[in-house]
């Protein structure tokens, strides 16, 4: 198996929080566009303040077109987060099968760097944290954001494990939500007024990960994450 076969596996599909699934080659260009014209609208004006109408100006359709498709603004930010998901984790498996990395930091360093490159290049990115200004109490809802961090946990264990020899588990998998959590916050506020993403924020991201991994797992990833990112190796 390779090590970008792992991310490839089960990815959210696009546009599940459509009405009507499209099948003509026209229905499912028109609701690329749409969701084209959520994103840049979503830059534009934040969660709270889109519409539907505004989506329907912006890629140039009817409101009934849109409604054709999602019952509300609501599915249509859904929709847009899925579609970034899909397209983080394709990203992701990109960046690991062309630097086929050596180290396990090597790897964790791929899945930061893409995160960075689509907050600098892909419309409408930060919808990736729509969920948490909509999450329900945990108690009441299986919480979305919980099974989407967790896949992804999953897939970053398995090419540790697979290629690094990781021991595969639940300490494993914690420690890597654990990892992914602290480093989307992080990340977050690197990009919250500055488009290009505040550099500070990002090399510190990927200090606190590198020191929160490495005191688990060793001299090995302790020594790459210092030379990569200022750190003294670890004992």
């Amino acid at each position: 198996m390779s090590l970008s076969d792992l991310f490839e596996g089960d990815i959210v599909e696009a546009g599940a929080q459509v009405r009507i699934e499209p099948i003509q080659q026209r229905s499912t260009a028109r609701l690329s566009g749409l969701l084209d014209a959520a994103a840049v609208v979503v830059d534009e004006v934040g969660f709270d303040r889109i519409t539907t109408a505004m989506v329907a100006e912006r890629a140039g359709a009817s409101i009934g077109t849109v409604y054709r498709y999602y019952p509300d603004r609501v599915a249509v930010l859904h929709a847009l987060r899925e579609r970034a998901i899909q397209r983080f984790r394709l990203r992701a498996a990109r960046e690991i099968k062309v630097t086929d990395p050596k180290t396990p930091w090597d790897v964790i360093d791929c899945a930061i760097s893409a995160f960075v490159d689509l907050y600098r290049t892909e419309p409408g990115f930060r919808i990736m944290h729509f969920a948490d200004r909509e999450r329900l109490p945990i108690s009441s809802v299986n919480s979305s954001d919980a099974i989407e961090v967790g896949f992804f946990a999953g897939q970053l264990a398995g090419v540790l494990a697979d290629r690094f020899g990781l021991a595969y588990g639940p300490d494993l998998l914690f420690r890597l939500e654990v990892m992914i959590e602290m480093a989307d916050a992080i990340l977050s506020r690197a990009f919250q007024s500055n488009a290009r993403g505040d550099e500070r924020f990002i090399d510190e991201a990927r200090r606190f990960v590198g020191v929160y991994f490495s005191g688990y797992y060793g001299v090995e990833l302790a020594q790459y994450v210092g030379a990569t990112a200022g750190l003294e190796s670890a004992e």
